[in-house]
């Protein structure tokens, strides 16, 4: 996220939230502090200050494109999550291959996300490695040149739960981040409207430790582009904390931490001894660190409202009101249709690839008073957020 003017480097990124904050929580920052539910007079857009303006709220995020309907991370799943209504696509999950191109791939282990066991040329190259402290057997986009990863095709990386996706299996190559890139302007260009997209960095640790550091990558390609300053339709995230101070270093983009389960660490933090849970994160405390260098945070939904042993939901923690008292927004993740997925009372039989009432679970949700929602299925969430904000 490339050198800034002088008062974007002031105080930790401050012009960038308030950017943020403005388009996101409304042109006055009506919602920021104010304990409760977001009112649902309607989508709140910004007051023509820059950062996220004209994004209606609560903002709807095709996680990893529509991969509700089509192979996660290929131009198919992007560019129907657009056709859908997705008001940011998140293009994509970023990893390394082996000459240091950055690929958009769900993890660097790509066995089950492409059709790479089907080429015997690469069957030597599997092999088991020890990613984030677990051990993982696969194939792995750092052990291949980019021209390689280009003769593999995309498939369904959870058949099980969306066979109908498996019809698209072969049909989309694995892109690049500069491809991504390109696309977006182009797509900006046929829609006549900006397209927004919320690149993550996957293991920024882990790839750093071989050589591969991928925040200076991400930042080189983003000033290539002019993509790096803070109003630009460019979002990056990371599970990461030191990864996302890193970028704020390097560019000027609205900055996320993603946030996992409560009890969990950081791998960053496991790897530099720092002894913080994700519990400790969102703290008051925690959340108003994280504002000193990033705008926003992507909890687990779970972190929002969490669930009871039987996978029901418990009463709302105070998080909503805390991050946004920090001046943080929150878009967490993931919604999606199918009954594992949601909570138990909105689930409708036990059939893994059966709907559920997802309208229920996206009202629930959004009445906590979040900011948007990463979500695989983007057209549910737009006629979830249009009942919710029409209600």
């Amino acid at each position: 996220m490339a050198t800034r003017d002088s008062d974007e480097r002031a105080g930790g990124g401050t012009g960038r939230r308030a950017l943020l904050g403005a388009a996101v929580l409304g042109a006055g920052g009506a919602v920021l502090g104010v304990p409760g539910a977001a009112s649902a007079a309607g989508p709140r857009h910004g007051g023509g200050h820059g950062g996220l303006k004209g994004l209606p709220v609560p903002t709807v995020i095709g996680h990893r494109g529509a991969s509700g309907y089509r192979p996660e991370h290929t131009f198919g799943s992007y560019e129907l999550a657009l056709d859908l209504g997705a008001d940011i696509v998140e293009a994509g999950d970023l990893v390394p291959t082996r000459d240091g191109h950055l690929v958009c791939r769900h993890e660097p282990e790509i066995g089950g996300t492409t059709d790479v066991a089907d080429h015997p040329e690469f069957a030597d190259r599997r092999r088991t490695k020890t990613l984030d402290g677990a051990s993982v057997t696969g194939w792995f986009t750092e052990d291949f040149t980019l021209a390689e990863l280009k003769t593999l095709r995309a498939v369904e990386r959870i058949p099980a739960n969306r066979p109908h996706n498996t019809l698209y299996d072969g049909r989309w190559e694995i892109p690049t981040f500069e491809e991504v890139l390109r696309w977006q302007n182009d797509q900006t260009r046929r829609r006549g409207k900006q397209v927004w997209i919320y690149p993550e960095l996957k293991h920024p640790t882990y790839f750093r430790k071989l050589g591969l550091g991928t925040e200076e990558r991400l930042a080189r390609l983003l000033r290539r582009y002019g993509k790096d300053r803070r109003n630009s339709p460019v979002i990056i995230q990371s599970f990461e904390p030191t990864s996302i101070q890193r970028m704020n270093k390097l560019v000027a983009n609205p900055l996320a931490v993603l946030l996992s389960g409560a009890n969990s660490r950081p791998w960053d933090f496991v790897e530099t001894g720092d002894p913080r849970t994700t519990a400790d994160l969102v703290t008051p405390e925690g959340l108003k660190e994280i504002a000193s260098y990033a705008q926003g945070i992507g909890p687990t939904l779970d972190l929002i409202i969490p669930k009871d042993s039987t996978g029901r939901l418990t009463e709302p923690t105070t998080l909503v009101r805390d991050a946004h008292r920090a001046g943080l927004i929150l878009h967490p993740y993931t919604m999606r249709n199918e009954n594992p997925f949601l909570p138990a009372e909105f689930r409708k039989g036990a059939d893994p690839d059966a709907y559920g009432d997802a309208f229920g679970a996206f009202r629930t949700y959004f009445a906590t008073g979040i900011d948007g929602v990463f979500t695989d299925n983007p057209d549910t969430g737009v006629l979830a957020r249009a009942d919710f904000v029409n209600d």
